[in-house]
């Protein structure tokens, strides 16, 4: 899935961009706490022009969280009037109405450019807004035939941890709702800054949108555990040499076979997708924080040549590394200048 195809044209010029989290009677705790702390949470070590933030009310009165938790918010729904991202977290049930008031504020807010994220069953709220007919949309495992049954118009992905449809972004379960906020970071500041928000968080700086929901043993037993994260460790240290199947079972103590099982049950993916993944990560960190030639790049991240680098960078992001450096360069010094 192209990751920029606006890329870095989301930020309106001269002004830092403002998120706007929903709150409503019997909020989703969990998901509305992710929007808080990737969004809301006070950053100074990113600079001036970071986010802006406030929590906007879809109901009048007291509103209930889940686990007992009494919500103040900083205002009604006019607040999305001036956002530049709102996020919906989750909602207080399938079978919930969604307010009238409340589609159409999203519509609006769209309409003029605001991109809208849900996280989990938020999906619901965007896709009863209308604002999923004819696109591509995700939600947690659970509520994937609910969402197919219920919303026709909606070419319902399954088993996909996020979805960016440019301006309307949808996640999976909970917490892919934080992968999925990372990744507006990415698209928004670049990979340093998530890989920094994501350090802060000490989770992973990235999982690709594409990987699977459902592992099938998510928890290793606890050798395989620290021999697979050893592994990792060694990998993110060696993306420049070559890997086979072969030499990195034999690195685990593990058959062929065995390894990828266990590989896929760890990440989702397969050694290559993975590995040609950070070293595509990789890339981009280089493009955004080095001067390092295109040919230089490509050899320390492992792509041999300089040639099977642009190959894959257009594929997956479609541009080439020298686009993606001139652009990045030109948003840098846009965002330096405000």
């Amino acid at each position: 899935m192209p990751e920029n195809r606006k890329m870095m044209t989301n930020l309106r010029q001269g002004s830092r961009p403002q998120v706007v989290v929903l709150a409503y009677d019997g909020l989703c705790t969990f998901e509305f706490g992710v929007a808080v702390e990737i969004f809301g949470l006070p950053r100074p070590e990113m600079g001036e022009n970071w986010y802006r933030f406030a929590v906007a009310s879809v109901d009048e009165g007291e509103l209930r969280a889940t686990g007992g938790i009494r919500i103040l918010t900083d205002g009604d729904l006019s607040l999305l009037e001036r956002a530049d991202l709102i996020v919906v977290p989750g909602w207080r049930g399938l079978d919930a109405p969604v307010p009238d008031a409340l589609c159409e504020a999203l519509r609006q807010a769209n309409a003029r450019g605001c991109r809208v994220l849900s996280i989990c069953s938020g999906v619901f709220v965007l896709a009863a807004a209308g604002l999923l007919d004819g696109r591509r949309a995700t939600t947690h495992w659970r509520y994937i035939d609910a969402l197919k049954q219920r919303f026709a118009a909606v070419e319902v992905v399954e088993d996909v941890l996020y979805q960016d449809e440019g301006d309307v972004l949808t996640s999976a379960g909970s917490a892919a709702g934080i992968d999925l906020c990372l990744h507006v970071i990415r698209r928004d500041y670049g990979t340093e800054a998530a890989n920094q928000v994501a350090r802060r968080l000490v989770i992973p700086p990235h999982r690709d949108g594409s990987q699977t929901q459902q592992l099938s043993r998510p928890v290793a037993q606890l050798r395989e555990s620290q021999r697979m994260g050893q592994l990792f460790d060694f990998l993110h240290q060696n993306l420049a040499q070559p890997h086979s199947v072969e030499t990195l079972a034999r690195r685990v103590g593990m058959s062929e076979r065995t390894f990828l099982r266990r590989f896929q049950d760890a990440t989702g993916t397969t050694p290559a997708r993975w590995l040609l993944n950070e070293r595509l990560l990789r890339a981009k960190d280089y493009l955004e924080n080095s001067r390092l030639s295109i040919d230089s790049i490509a050899e320390q991240t492992g792509f041999s040549q300089s040639a099977t680098l642009r190959h894959h960078f257009r594929l997956h992001y479609s541009l080439s590394p020298a686009q993606y450096r001139r652009q990045f360069a030109e948003f840098k010094a846009k965002k330096t200048a405000i």
